[in-house]
């Protein structure tokens, strides 16, 4: 019997996140730089892939993963191309902590039992750095140092309140939940949802959600709740695409929100929870350019190895999502 070529996968979890990582079985995507690949990943071919392993029965509707791709030069180990079940991000905080993980828990970039390794990957919004600290053997936290993030405007009005709007590797715009009668919490989800759908909907090509240098990163990718909880301590929820939730504390969200902050003068380390929880934590490692350079601290956990086929004769293909 002739099925689609196999499709092998590690999957980890970064903070309740999923991320999935496709070993093999991707048609080659062309480019010169990852960015440029990210346009061509678009192919039926390649995208069918993505559809495949994100959809259900084989995924779900908050299914997150990647697409292993050469990085643009010799200076980086790893090219990534980031998909969710809408297409391909430019940005993944959670996804770099497992990327991290898994390059050095496979000796795809050697470290020593103890101390610090520079994991170097490029995303389609520019370089970045996975440091995987290890402790007799074993990965123990991962710090990501993102690209450069800065704001980009300041309350901007959308349904029910006001939006900030920051690039974090992606453009967000950030909420107080309160201010929407809301709070971060999972009995309150579909309503966070309905509401994160509306922001986005509304700030759909306002020019303050146009990146500066390339209009390929242009767009608000994500709506970030969040409630304060104390100095220095906040529980967020992004809502992405169209209408996927994060799990985890959102790691280029975070980004985003530590830019907001600088700005208003916060200079300490933010403890940044996620709706079921989990913890990142984040702080600005320096200033520059107008903006800042954040780092995020986090860890993922492998949570299985699948290969996958498609069987022709299946009449649902390549899969469905029901949100």
């Amino acid at each position: 019997m002739t099925y689609l070529s196999e499709v092998r996968t590690v999957d980890y979890h970064t903070a309740g996140e999923p991320f999935r990582i496709v070993l093999s079985g991707v048609p080659e995507i062309p480019g010169a730089t990852v960015l440029d690949r990210r346009e061509a990943a678009a192919a039926p071919a390649i995208d069918r892939v993505r559809r495949l392993l994100c959809h259900e029965p084989r995924g779900h509707a908050d299914m997150y993963g990647c697409f292993l791709v050469p990085p643009d030069d010799d200076g980086a180990h790893l090219g990534v191309l980031f998909w969710h079940k809408d297409g391909y991000s430019t940005a993944c905080g959670h996804g770099t902590i497992a990327l991290g993980v898994h390059a050095v828990e496979r000796g795809l970039v050697e470290a020593a039992p103890d101390g610090e390794t520079d994991v170097v990957i490029d995303v389609p919004s520019g370089r970045v750095t996975a440091r995987v600290r290890c402790s007799g053997g074993r990965v123990e936290e991962v710090t990501f140092r993102n690209v450069l993030s800065y704001v980009l405007a300041r309350r901007v009005p959308v349904p029910g309140g006001h939006a900030d709007l920051a690039y974090g590797g992606a453009i967000y715009a950030s909420v107080r939940a309160a201010d929407f009668g809301l709070a971060v919490e999972p009995a309150r989800l579909g309503e966070l949802i309905a509401a994160g759908r509306a922001v986005k909907a509304a700030l759909a090509g306002h020019p303050a959600t146009r990146h500066p240098d390339d209009e390929r990163l242009s767009g608000v990718y994500g709506v970030i709740f969040h409630d304060e909880l104390g100095p220095g301590r906040q529980r967020n929820v992004t809502v992405f695409a169209d209408g996927e939730v994060d799990r985890s504390p959102c790691g280029s969200g975070t980004a985003a929100r530590l830019a907001l902050l600088h700005e208003e003068g916060f200079t300490g380390t933010l403890t940044h929870e996620s709706i079921v929880g989990s913890v990142f934590s984040g702080r600005v490692a320096e200033a520059r350019d107008g903006g800042v350079i954040p780092e995020i601290a986090g860890m993922a956990y492998r949570t299985g190895e699948h290969r996958f086929i498609l069987d022709p004769r299946d009449p649902l293909g390549t899969g469905f999502t029901l949100r």
